[in-house]
């Protein structure tokens, strides 16, 4: 099975294939009408190099996911696209790949968040969720903004903020991200 199909227990790309992974993209999770379109900050080059939203083993997005209940087992990143089913969808700010989102210039994040919007006024999904406070800050020009429901909406559609799943992010213990995220798939169900 090809790298892209890769499923759990697969060969991990080499440091050559993740080297070369730098500036792809990961096509978006993506349909009409979604109840969450949840937004990430770029693809890393794991997640580049494999083909998959948030494929890096450290990092928590699918774990975080099913703790919530989103999903009602932990899905594997090259299962992503069954949560199109579900009413769930994957996007980025920033559609390259790089080592880490630290590697994106403020530019580059107020291109996304115009791309982004664009997007979200295309597809309508119920709920945009960026995962990750400080590109959103950045990119959305939003300085003091905090987790949770904004007060800005993009047409119909309520923007939530949520922290990013990555495993490099240690202000969040497991049992918290789930709860946040859980607070979202609360709000979204109770509509």
């Amino acid at each position: 099975m090809s790298r892209r199909g890769e499923t759990a227990g697969a060969a991990r790309p080499t440091a050559a294939e993740l080297l070369a992974a730098a500036d792809r993209t990961v096509p978006d999770v993506i349909a009409p009408g979604l109840l969450v379109l949840f937004c990430g900050i770029n693809p890393g080059l794991y997640s580049a190099a494999t083909g998959h939203h948030f494929a890096r083993p450290g990092n928590r997005f699918w774990p975080t996911l099913h703790a919530a209940g989103f999903t009602d087992r932990r899905l594997a990143p090259a299962e992503e696209r069954e949560l199109l089913a579900l009413g769930y969808g994957i996007t980025n700010v920033v559609s390259r790949a790089s080592a880490a989102a630290d590697d994106l210039t403020s530019e580059e994040l107020a291109r996304g968040a115009r791309r982004l919007t664009a997007k979200v006024r295309r597809y309508h999904p119920r709920v945009l969720a960026v995962l990750g406070v400080g590109a959103y800050r950045t990119a959305f020009g939003r300085p003091r903004a905090g987790l949770g429901v904004q007060p800005e909406r993009i047409g119909e559609t309520s923007v939530w903020v949520l922290p990013n799943p990555s495993g490099l992010n240690a202000n969040y213990r497991p049992s918290e991200l789930a709860a946040l995220y859980r607070e979202l798939r609360l709000s979204v169900t109770a509509r």
